[in-house]
């Protein structure tokens, strides 16, 4: 067992983690590849296998199938092929996969994407397969080097040993001949406790250089000849331009170009700051068309609308509508907002389109659609279209959506030479594809000490049935009952439904966290409600529940064990104080959180302190771990106390962080992470401490008012004194 603490200075160490999307559970592929295949890209080398290039100078490059966004992919990922391979970590060099779904599909997923806390899951096994057998064909190569039985060579460091006579040869000088032989079906994977790396504390790999400000991202991308570009879209999703008058724009020093199109305006110039300034300048007239005169409470009405019908049966056990006739009954309804990915590097993306196709520079989290979207946007074949796939400054599912990579195609369409399309923070902000607003109903009967019917109807769009629509089957989006269907309590009757309510006016897409984000939300927060209702503790109240899941049970002890749950708080003048508790059994990881909050008498909330116990199965870095932890209740916690994104005349009200929170470092309280030791498989960790942190902060401002608020974000003005 481990235990992190971080203060509010150390949170700016703080690793934000990965967005996300639908998990589609398939079998792990075997290792991928076959021996002398050389991936676009590279950097030279004799390729083993589709994931390891070994060069005659004895250089290692790992072909990274994850992308990395902040969440620590490098590391861990690096990890479990060096771990196999016997070499030291720093002996490592990666390249980001090419688009190649044949190769590089996430094993999980089932198509090469970066999402759904699922890389360290997915790639666990299939990159320690590809260590091993590209270990073991090094020894069979260096039995023929050496002529000796490979019983009697062992490899460590990146060498090859023959103990009895002293001999060694280096990877390098194997690399040629290993590549020629037929890789293993089942290569010996090592016995866990035979590990130096996996389950060590190691530190980022991608660290020295963004220290220095050495590291590439996409935004960072320069070329011979390059222009700048930035862009306004319709205000009014589905608007298009009406009018552009761009005389004041071309006087401006630097600006070359003005790029107009069906449904938005660009802006080329030498520089950004004269795209900028040009942008600015336009005159510019926009067709709302019919979405113009949609609102918020609009939307609000026609969702709970639609929440008032029966949907699709998602899960049934029992009988609980018969159950739910009579006896103590509870119902309740929370409402969750859009909400925008705001990720630190706004969308950007790098492009040259000439006559013999088309060349990106990008960071995504989606390569094989971005290649493929492209190619049909501007009359490509696929092939066509080079991604060249870069670190990203945060994506937290944004860039699971290409629409920025097709909208630089676009543009780049009309530029003669490379273009870089940088987006401002507020076209960011104001052309999402928001996280969905989510309506959750209710229901359930108790019988002594227990919940014994359960009634869950889940409203919301399918963000699945575009984004992958062999996943939407029979009506049913599982992304958007994740955390409905399967959930760590035992109650004898169940029924949750998944009424499909579009909102075409608006586009969504995944947000870190996906579909748990509204269920675990609504489900934590009911069963806090009907422990304050009955005057239960609501520890010893899902306790007494989760004798079927004793992962479950266990963070749920520790975490109280460590938050000293049932000591009172200190009192603070002004202050009312409270402790939350809340519960996650998703994305193969088990997490308890306990928020501490004190709420002024004007409604402010203030976290003081999160307590949090965490069951992730094997744990490949335990520092990555914490990091993306503290992370996820970051960014959780911004969400549950400020954010929205609201709609008025059909365009967003929000535009930067002005009005568009993120938590200070100032507001950042003590968080202590709790870490179980474990056999298990591994499990995702990016996501569960966004989705955990937020009903434990509203269940706080519960036990500290007595008021449990129902819409999200926490609305102060029912939270004040005067209120009340």
């Amino acid at each position: 067992m481990t235990a992190g603490v971080v203060s509010r200075r150390s949170i700016l160490r703080t690793a934000v983690a990965i967005s996300g999307s639908l998990v589609i559970g398939i079998d792990f592929y075997p290792v991928i590849g076959t021996a002398a295949e050389n991936p676009e890209g590279d950097r030279g080398g004799t390729a083993i296998n589709a994931f390891l290039k070994i060069g005659p100078d004895d250089s290692i490059t790992f072909i990274m199938p994850a992308v990395e966004m902040g969440q620590g992919s490098y590391t861990s990922l690096s990890m479990l092929i060096a771990e196999e391979l016997d070499v030291n970590i720093d002996r490592i060099g990666f390249d980001h996969a090419p688009p190649d779904e044949t190769k590089y599909a996430n094993p999980v997923l089932g198509i090469q994407a970066t999402g759904g806390s699922t890389s360290t899951a997915a790639w666990f096994l299939p990159l320690r397969k590809a260590g091993a057998a590209a270990r073991m064909m090094l020894l069979q190569a260096a039995s023929m080097e050496l002529n000796v039985p490979v019983g009697e060579l062992q490899t460590k460091a990146g060498l090859v040993r023959h103990a009895p006579s002293g001999r060694t040869v280096s990877y390098g000088v194997l690399a040629g001949q290993a590549a020629t032989l037929l890789p293993p079906e089942n290569p010996l994977l090592k016995d866990p406790k035979d590990f130096v790396l996996i389950g060590h504390a190691t530190s980022r790999i991608d660290a020295p250089k963004k220290v220095v400000g050495k590291t590439i991202y996409g935004i960072d991308m320069l070329l011979p000849g390059l222009r700048f570009a930035t862009l306004s879209a319709s205000p009014v999703f589905g608007g298009h331009v009406a009018e552009v008058d761009g005389t004041e724009a071309m006087k401006i020093p630097g600006v070359r170009q003005v790029v107009v199109l069906d449904d938005l305006v660009a802006v080329v110039g030498d520089h950004m700051w004269a795209a900028k300034q040009g942008l600015d300048a336009l005159t510019i007239s926009w067709d709302g068309g019919e979405n113009a005169t949609v609102d918020q409470e609009i939307l609000w009405s026609r969702m709970a609308k639609a929440s008032e019908s029966p949907g699709v049966v998602a899960k049934r056990v029992g009988d609980a509508p018969g159950q739910l006739k009579e006896g103590d009954l509870f119902e309740a309804t929370f409402e969750l907002p859009f909400l925008a990915h705001a990720p630190m590097e706004p969308m950007n993306c790098t492009v040259e389109v000439t006559s013999r196709g088309c060349e990106i520079w990008v960071g995504t989290q989606a390569p094989v659609m971005a290649q493929r979207d492209v190619g049909n946007a501007i009359g490509l074949d696929p092939k066509q279209v080079i991604i060249h796939n870069h670190q990203i400054g945060g994506g937290f599912g944004r860039r699971l959506e290409v629409d920025g990579i097709v909208r630089a195609a676009r543009i780049a369409q009309k530029v003669t030479g490379p273009i870089k399309v940088v987006w401002t923070r507020e076209e960011d902000i104001q052309q999402e594809h928001y996280r969905p607003l989510y309506r959750d109903r209710m229901w359930a009967r108790l019988e002594g000490e227990k919940v014994i019917a359960w009634h869950h109807r889940a409203t919301g769009p399918s963000i699945l049935a575009r984004w992958f629509p062999p996943g939407f089957k029979d009506g049913i989006d599982p992304d958007a009952v994740d955390g409905a269907v399967k959930q760590p309590y035992d109650i004898p009757n169940v029924l949750v439904e998944y009424v499909r309510h579009e909102i075409p006016e608006v586009p969504v897409g995944f947000w870190r966290g996906v579909g748990p984000n509204s269920n675990i939300f609504a489900a934590e927060c009911f069963l806090d409600l009907i422990a304050h209702q009955t005057s239960r503790d609501p520890v010893a109240f899902r306790r007494a529940m989760l004798g079927k899941s004793p992962r479950a049970l266990r963070v749920l002890d520790l975490a109280a064990e460590k938050a000293d749950w049932s000591s009172p708080l200190e009192q603070i003048e002004g202050m009312r104080r409270g402790k939350g508790i809340a519960l996650l059994s998703g994305f193969g990881s088990f997490l308890a959180a306990i928020a501490e909050v004190a709420v002024a008498d004007t409604g402010d909330v203030r976290v003081t302190r999160i307590v949090s116990a965490v069951d992730v199965g094997t744990v490949v870095n335990p520092d990555g771990l914490e990091a993306q932890i503290q992370g996820g209740f970051v960014f959780g916690m911004g969400t549950v106390l400020y954010d929205a994104i609201t709609i008025e005349s059909g365009h967003v009200v929000q535009s930067n962080f002005h009005d568009y929170r993120l938590p200070r470092i100032n507001e950042i309280p003590p968080i202590e992470i709790h870490v179980l030791s474990s056999t298990e498989s591994p499990g995702g960790i990016g996501e569960p401490g966004t989705v955990v942190i937020q009903p434990a902060i509203a269940n706080a401002v519960l036990a500290a008012t007595g008021t449990q608020l129902q819409r999200m974000p926490i609305d102060r003005r029912k939270l004040s004194k005067a209120a009340a």
